[in-house]
Protein backbone atom coordinates (compact mmCIF):
# COMPACT_ATOMS: atom_id res chain seq x y z
CA UNK A 1 0.00 0.00 0.00
CA UNK A 2 2.77 2.33 0.79
CA UNK A 3 4.03 2.08 -2.82
CA UNK A 4 0.55 3.03 -4.06
CA UNK A 5 0.42 6.05 -1.72
CA UNK A 6 3.84 7.21 -2.88
CA UNK A 7 2.80 6.83 -6.52
CA UNK A 8 -0.39 8.83 -5.88
CA UNK A 9 1.54 11.59 -4.10
CA UNK A 10 4.03 11.75 -6.98
CA UNK A 11 1.18 11.90 -9.50
CA UNK A 12 -0.59 14.65 -7.52
CA UNK A 13 2.64 16.66 -7.24
CA UNK A 14 3.26 16.29 -10.99
CA UNK A 15 -0.32 17.34 -11.78
CA UNK A 16 0.00 20.39 -9.50
CA UNK A 17 3.31 21.36 -11.15
CA UNK A 18 1.74 20.89 -14.61
CA UNK A 19 -1.23 23.07 -13.64
CA UNK A 20 1.09 25.78 -12.30
CA UNK A 21 3.24 25.73 -15.46
CA UNK A 22 0.12 25.78 -17.65
CA UNK A 23 -1.18 28.75 -15.66
CA UNK A 24 2.10 30.62 -16.13
CA UNK A 25 2.17 29.81 -19.84
CA UNK A 26 -1.45 30.86 -20.35
CA UNK A 27 -0.85 34.09 -18.43
CA UNK A 28 2.14 34.94 -20.59
CA UNK A 29 0.24 34.08 -23.77
CA UNK A 30 -2.71 36.26 -22.71
CA UNK A 31 -0.45 39.23 -21.99
CA UNK A 32 1.48 38.67 -25.22
CA UNK A 33 -1.76 38.72 -27.23
CA UNK A 34 -2.97 41.76 -25.31
CA UNK A 35 0.30 43.56 -26.11
CA UNK A 36 -0.11 42.69 -29.80
CA UNK A 37 -3.65 44.03 -29.69
CA UNK A 38 -2.45 47.22 -28.00
CA UNK A 39 0.28 47.67 -30.63
CA UNK A 40 -2.36 47.23 -33.31
CA UNK A 41 -4.36 50.03 -31.66
CA UNK A 42 -1.36 52.34 -31.92
CA UNK A 43 -0.79 51.51 -35.58
CA UNK A 44 -4.47 52.13 -36.35
CA UNK A 45 -4.30 55.60 -34.78
CA UNK A 46 -1.01 56.42 -36.48
CA UNK A 47 -2.50 55.35 -39.82
CA UNK A 48 -5.59 57.45 -39.16
CA UNK A 49 -3.45 60.49 -38.50
CA UNK A 50 -1.26 59.76 -41.52
CA UNK A 51 -4.40 59.59 -43.68
CA UNK A 52 -5.50 63.03 -42.44
CA UNK A 53 -2.17 64.72 -43.06
CA UNK A 54 -2.31 64.90 -46.90
CA UNK A 55 -5.65 66.71 -46.63
CA UNK A 56 -4.20 69.13 -44.10
CA UNK A 57 -1.14 69.75 -46.26
CA UNK A 58 -3.30 70.40 -49.32
CA UNK A 59 -5.45 72.86 -47.36
CA UNK A 60 -2.40 74.81 -46.24
CA UNK A 61 -0.72 74.59 -49.66
CA UNK A 62 -3.53 76.57 -51.21
CA UNK A 63 -2.73 79.50 -48.94
CA UNK A 64 1.02 79.13 -48.45
CA UNK A 65 2.44 77.60 -51.62
CA UNK A 66 5.88 79.14 -50.99
CA UNK A 67 6.32 77.09 -47.79
CA UNK A 68 7.38 73.95 -49.69
CA UNK A 69 10.11 73.01 -47.18
CA UNK A 70 7.52 72.58 -44.44
CA UNK A 71 5.30 70.48 -46.69
CA UNK A 72 8.22 68.22 -47.62
CA UNK A 73 9.14 67.72 -43.94
CA UNK A 74 5.58 66.76 -43.07
CA UNK A 75 5.33 64.38 -46.02
CA UNK A 76 8.67 62.73 -45.21
CA UNK A 77 7.79 62.43 -41.51
CA UNK A 78 4.41 60.92 -42.40
CA UNK A 79 6.10 58.27 -44.56
CA UNK A 80 8.64 57.57 -41.84
CA UNK A 81 5.88 56.90 -39.30
CA UNK A 82 4.08 54.50 -41.62
CA UNK A 83 7.31 52.60 -42.32
CA UNK A 84 8.43 52.63 -38.69
CA UNK A 85 5.29 50.90 -37.42
CA UNK A 86 6.44 47.82 -39.34
CA UNK A 87 9.83 47.89 -37.57
CA UNK A 88 8.68 48.18 -33.97
CA UNK A 89 7.85 50.48 -31.09
CA UNK A 90 11.26 52.20 -30.77
CA UNK A 91 11.39 53.12 -34.47
CA UNK A 92 7.74 54.22 -34.39
CA UNK A 93 8.34 56.39 -31.32
CA UNK A 94 11.30 58.09 -33.02
CA UNK A 95 9.30 58.71 -36.20
CA UNK A 96 6.35 59.88 -34.11
CA UNK A 97 8.52 62.59 -32.54
CA UNK A 98 9.69 63.74 -35.97
CA UNK A 99 6.12 63.94 -37.27
CA UNK A 100 4.94 65.88 -34.24
CA UNK A 101 7.68 68.43 -34.83
CA UNK A 102 6.81 68.69 -38.52
CA UNK A 103 3.13 69.18 -37.70
CA UNK A 104 4.04 71.95 -35.25
CA UNK A 105 5.89 73.69 -38.10
CA UNK A 106 2.88 73.27 -40.38
CA UNK A 107 0.51 74.72 -37.80
CA UNK A 108 2.96 77.59 -37.24
CA UNK A 109 2.81 78.37 -40.97
CA UNK A 110 -0.99 78.27 -40.82
CA UNK A 111 -0.93 80.91 -38.06
CA UNK A 112 0.33 83.43 -40.65
CA UNK A 113 -2.79 83.05 -42.81
CA UNK A 114 -5.99 84.32 -41.15
CA UNK A 115 -8.15 83.18 -44.09
CA UNK A 116 -6.79 79.66 -43.73
CA UNK A 117 -7.41 79.63 -39.97
CA UNK A 118 -11.00 80.69 -40.65
CA UNK A 119 -11.55 77.94 -43.24
CA UNK A 120 -14.04 75.36 -41.95
CA UNK A 121 -12.23 72.55 -43.77
CA UNK A 122 -8.93 73.50 -42.12
CA UNK A 123 -10.56 73.82 -38.70
CA UNK A 124 -12.18 70.40 -39.10
CA UNK A 125 -8.86 68.84 -40.09
CA UNK A 126 -7.13 70.46 -37.12
CA UNK A 127 -9.80 69.13 -34.78
CA UNK A 128 -9.52 65.62 -36.24
CA UNK A 129 -5.73 65.65 -35.89
CA UNK A 130 -5.97 66.90 -32.30
CA UNK A 131 -8.48 64.13 -31.56
CA UNK A 132 -6.19 61.58 -33.17
CA UNK A 133 -3.22 62.86 -31.13
CA UNK A 134 -5.29 62.17 -27.99
CA UNK A 135 -6.12 58.68 -29.26
CA UNK A 136 -2.46 57.98 -30.04
CA UNK A 137 -1.52 59.03 -26.51
CA UNK A 138 -4.24 56.81 -25.02
CA UNK A 139 -3.19 53.88 -27.21
CA UNK A 140 0.43 54.42 -26.19
CA UNK A 141 -0.50 54.36 -22.50
CA UNK A 142 -2.54 51.16 -22.95
CA UNK A 143 0.26 49.48 -24.88
CA UNK A 144 2.95 50.49 -22.39
CA UNK A 145 0.86 49.32 -19.42
CA UNK A 146 0.32 45.95 -21.12
CA UNK A 147 4.04 45.69 -21.87
CA UNK A 148 4.76 46.47 -18.22
CA UNK A 149 2.44 43.67 -17.11
CA UNK A 150 3.99 41.20 -19.56
CA UNK A 151 7.59 42.12 -18.72
CA UNK A 152 6.86 41.99 -14.98
CA UNK A 153 5.13 38.61 -15.19
CA UNK A 154 8.03 37.25 -17.24
CA UNK A 155 10.53 38.34 -14.58
CA UNK A 156 8.80 37.45 -11.30
CA UNK A 157 9.23 34.19 -9.45
CA UNK A 158 8.32 31.45 -10.28
CA UNK A 159 7.44 32.44 -13.85
CA UNK A 160 10.98 33.64 -14.49
CA UNK A 161 12.22 30.08 -14.04
CA UNK A 162 9.96 28.72 -16.77
CA UNK A 163 9.50 31.73 -19.10
CA UNK A 164 12.52 30.95 -21.29
CA UNK A 165 11.60 27.27 -21.46
CA UNK A 166 8.07 28.26 -22.49
CA UNK A 167 9.38 30.39 -25.38
CA UNK A 168 9.13 33.85 -23.78
CA UNK A 169 12.79 34.81 -23.99
CA UNK A 170 12.59 38.60 -24.42
CA UNK A 171 10.89 41.55 -22.84
CA UNK A 172 8.46 43.51 -25.00
CA UNK A 173 9.69 46.86 -26.24
CA UNK A 174 8.01 50.00 -24.87
CA UNK A 175 6.63 52.66 -27.18
CA UNK A 176 8.78 55.33 -25.61
CA UNK A 177 9.96 58.57 -27.09
CA UNK A 178 13.75 59.04 -27.02
CA UNK A 179 14.85 61.64 -24.46
CA UNK A 180 15.92 64.18 -27.10
CA UNK A 181 12.50 64.15 -28.71
CA UNK A 182 10.45 64.00 -25.51
CA UNK A 183 10.02 67.77 -25.28
CA UNK A 184 8.70 68.02 -28.86
CA UNK A 185 6.20 65.24 -28.24
CA UNK A 186 5.12 66.54 -24.84
CA UNK A 187 4.30 69.82 -26.55
CA UNK A 188 1.94 68.27 -29.08
CA UNK A 189 0.57 70.43 -31.89
CA UNK A 190 -1.53 73.17 -30.38
CA UNK A 191 -4.82 73.78 -32.10
CA UNK A 192 -6.01 77.40 -31.91
CA UNK A 193 -9.06 78.92 -33.48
Amino acid sequence: MSGLVIAMVVIIVLVVIAVIIAGMYNGLVRLNVKAQEAWSGITVQLKRRADLIPNLVESVKGYAAHESGVFEKVTEARSAVMNATQVGPAAAAHAEGELTGALKSLFAVAENYPDLKASQNFMDLQAQIADTEDKVAASRRFYNSTVTLFNTKRKVFPTNIFANMLGFTQDKEFFDVPEGERQAVEQAPEVKF
